[in-house]
């Protein structure tokens, strides 16, 4: 469905933004594009648009090849619909005013059963008639949101597509928004910076660093077997552990996540000294310092500052948590 080619851009010529982007991305699937701020997520969305020029490389939309505004007056693909941070809505007409935008007014009938539909996927049935400049921020996005699919597109890119939602309706919103487009076979790639968007709702992400790909697999593979430090620390707090401590070699390193490392465990030979502890309401954090390294540890109860305490390493197949540098 999408093939990217070897794809470079640069805004100015003493930089690079992206360089040697290659991946694929097949019918229906959802891939997340995660990274830094900076790091070309938004740019790689507008260059599969056709909003900019690659100087290198290529790209296929259903064995179409994308043309930037350089070939193209109208940027885009009629069944490929961007949805950046800055959505263009019409603030003096209602939300299902909106939403129809761009359908035909030949189907009023039809029309009105799409946007329904939009509206209760994004939880705003109840403001279907209020004018738009009465919204919040959030709400607004929602609007975007549902205007994007009224005419359904076969691609959709979105850029950070929840940044002004408020938590307490981000949660119902993803499960509905990306429910709604697996049912209607809709690709989709999204830029984010939330881990619990690319965790529950990409079938691959692509790990963006310094406008370079640096990995491209589903996340579970990305969590299991991380192949950089950079790309460990996505996920939640990481401890990088030398391999005298895990029994492999010792000028090796390997990724822990807190929830495996077992505090007063029977293990008298490890020992650790607690510095801090953070709240997270259902457990908590744990900062401790073993042999001048800061490793980070679950908990259930809190820990008194200064107490040294046994750990113990439960990771499965830590063979496979070896990771080395990025290179610059």
């Amino acid at each position: 469905m999408l093939q990217v080619n070897q794809i470079g851009f640069a805004y100015t010529q003493e930089k690079s933004t992206l360089s040697n982007i290659s991946f694929q991305v097949e019918q229906g699937q959802h891939v997340a594009i995660i990274g830094e701020s900076g790091c070309g997520k938004s740019t790689l969305l507008h260059l599969l648009f056709g909003n900019l020029d690659a100087n290198e490389g290529e790209i296929y939309w259903n064995n179409t090849k994308v043309l930037g505004p350089a070939f193209n007056l109208i940027p885009g693909l009629d069944d490929v619909k961007l949805l950046t941070q800055e959505f263009d809505l019409m603030p003096f007409t209602s939300v299902e005013e909106n939403v129809k935008k761009h359908l035909s007014r030949m189907y009023p009938e039809k029309n009105d059963a799409i946007c329904k539909d939009l509206l209760n996927t994004v939880d705003l049935s109840a403001l279907a008639t209020t004018k738009v400049k009465f919204l919040s921020g959030g709400q607004k996005q929602r609007v975007a949101l549902a205007q994007a699919l009224a005419k359904k597109p076969k691609l959709l890119l979105l850029d950070e597509p929840f940044s002004h939602i408020d938590q307490y309706k981000k949660n119902k919103l993803r499960r509905d928004l990306f429910a709604y487009l697996k049912k209607e076979k809709i690709t989709c790639l999204f830029a984010t910076h939330d881990v619990k968007d690319m965790l529950s709702f990409s079938d691959q992400t692509l790990v963006m660093y310094k406008g370079r790909l640096i990995d491209y697999r589903s996340p579970e593979a990305l969590y299991e077997q991380p192949k950089s430090l950079k790309v460990a620390s996505l996920f939640e707090e990481t401890n990088l552990i030398p391999g005298q401590l895990m029994g492999g070699n010792s000028t090796e390193n390997y990724v822990v996540y807190p929830h495996e490392i077992k505090l007063n465990a029977s293990n008298k030979n490890l020992e650790a000294k607690v510095k801090n502890l953070y709240f997270l309401a259902d457990r908590y954090l744990i900062e401790l310092e073993l042999q001048n390294l800061r490793v980070f540890a679950y908990h259930n109860k809190p820990i008194s500052v200064g107490k040294k305490i046994a750990i113990n390493f439960s990771v499965e197949n830590w063979e496979k948590r070896k990771i080395t540098p990025i290179q610059k």
